[in-house]
C-alpha cells in the first residue's frame, strides 16, 4: 500500500484561522491549493505574496488504524505487530497491528537518545547519584555507581550499544532534572514527531503499565533518531572501549559488544539487505523487540521493526522474512 501525505486534495481553497499578535482577535487567509501538482504544499497569501506552507507528513508514511497492508509470504504469525517502511518513497511495504499499544522495552532507548542529543553536549561531564540504582531482574547494566564520572557521549554508547539501563538513568537526570522531568520531554518530543499513541514513564522501558508505543509510533520515533548521524555512526558499532573514573577519580576500563545479533553475525539479512544497526528490547512483558535501519543493494534506506515476538531466535527469523521483502 501506497502511503499517503495528509493533504486535503479535494479542497482547492481552505481557509486558516490564526490569533494575531496583536491579540485583537482572530484573521483569516484564504490557503489555495495546487490542483495541478497533488504532491505540493499549500500555497497562501499573506497580502505581500505567495509562501508555502509544508504539510506535517510530507515525508512520511501514513496509515489508517483501519488499514492493513498485508503478504501471505511473509511469517509473522508469532509476533504481535510489525511494519516494514519503504522511507524513499514514503511507502509501507507491510503491516500487522502497527497502532497497536504494547511496550517496547528497550526500544524506549531510542528516544531517550533523540532527547539527549536534541538538549545534551556530548562533551558533558557526569556525576553518577544513588538513582542509578536498578535490582529489577534481568535487567542489563554496566555497572556504574554513585560516584562515578564519565560523559554523555560515554553513556550514550552504553545505552544504545549495551543497552545499560544504568545509562539511562544517568542521561535522563542529567538532562530532565529528574526522571519524571525527562519523562515528560520524552513525551513532549513524542507529540511533536506525530508518535501520538505512546506514552513514556521511565528513559530504559522497565515494564510500566502506563509506558507503551506503537510499531508505528517508533518507526516515526526511530526515523526522527537516524536524522542524527551520531546516532547511526554508534548503532552501526560492534564493540565498544572506553574508560570513565570512579569516585576515587580511579580509571575504571569498560568494554562491551552490540546487542545486535545481525552486526555480531549470530544471523543474516538477506543477501540484498544491508543492516546498518539498530535497537533490541526483550522484558517479560514485552517478550522480543527489534527495530533495525536497512538498505538495500541501491542504497535506499528502510525502517523493520517487531514487537513481541515470542522468542529472540523466532523474532530474527521472522524479521529476515520481512527483510526479504525489500
Amino acid at each position: 500500500m501506497r502511503c499517503i501525505n495528509k493533504r486535503i486534495a479535494s479542497l482547492l481553497t481552505i481557509t486558516f484561522i490564526f490569533s494575531t499578535l496583536t491579540g485583537c482577535g482572530t484573521s483569516t487567509i484564504p490557503l489555495s491549493y495546487n490542483s495541478e501538482n497533488p504532491n505540493s504544499s499549500f500555497l497562501f497569501s499573506d497580502g505581500e505574496g505567495v509562501t508555502t506552507a509544508e504539510t506535517f507528513a510530507s515525508n512520511l508514511c501514513v496509515i489508517g488504524k483501519e488499514d492493513i497492508v498485508d503478504n501471505t509470504d511473509v511469517d509473522m504469525t508469532r509476533a504481535c505487530a510489525a511494519g516494514l517502511f519503504d522511507l524513499n518513497n514514503s511507502n509501507i511495504i507491510y503491516s500487522q497491528n502497527i497502532h497497536e499499544r504494547l511496550h517496547p522495552a528497550s526500544l524506549t532507548k531510542i528516544m531517550t537518545a533523540i532527547v539527549a542529543l536534541k538538549y545534551g553536549n556530548l562533551e558533558d561531564v557526569i556525576t553518577v547519584t544513588q538513582n542509578v540504582t536498578i535490582t529489577e531482574s534481568g535487567a542489563q547494566l554496566s555497572g556504574f555507581k554513585p560516584g562515578d564520572t564519565l560523559t554523555l557521549d560515554q553513556a550514550l554508547h552504553a545505552l544504545l550499544i549495551n543497552s545499560s539501563n544504568d545509562a539511562a538513568m544517568i542521561i535522563a537526570e542529567h538532562i530532565g532534572g529528574s526522571i519524571e522531568g525527562f519523562a515528560d520531554m520524552m513525551n513532549q518530543e513524542a507529540i511533536s514527531l506525530g508518535a501520538t499513541n505512546s506514552h513514556f514513564v521511565n528513559p530504559h522501558g522497565l515494564t510500566d503499565e502506563d509506558h507503551y508505543v506503537t510499531a508505528y509510533d517508533l518507526y516515526l520515533i526511530f526515523n526522527e533518531a537516524i536524522s542524527y548521524n551520531y546516532f547511526v555512526e554508534v548503532i552501526h558499532m560492534t564493540q565498544y572501549d572506553t574508560i570513565y573514573h570512579n569516585a576515587e577519580g580511579e580509571e575504571v576500563p569498560l568494554s562491551f559488544g552490540t546487542t545486535n545479533l545481525y552486526l555480531k553475525g549470530t544471523y543474516n539479512a538477506p543477501e540484498s539487505v544491508t543492516v546498518i544497526g539498530g535497537k533490541t528490547g526483550t522484558t517479560n512483558a514485552a517478550a522480543s523487540c527489534l527495530i533495525l535501519y536497512t538498505k538495500d543493494s541501491a542504497g535506499a534506506p528502510y525502517i523493520s521493526v517487531i514487537l513481541r515476538a515470542e522468542e529472540r531466535e523466532i523474532m530474527y527469523y521472522e524479521m529476515t522474512d520481512l527483510l526479504s521483502e525489500i
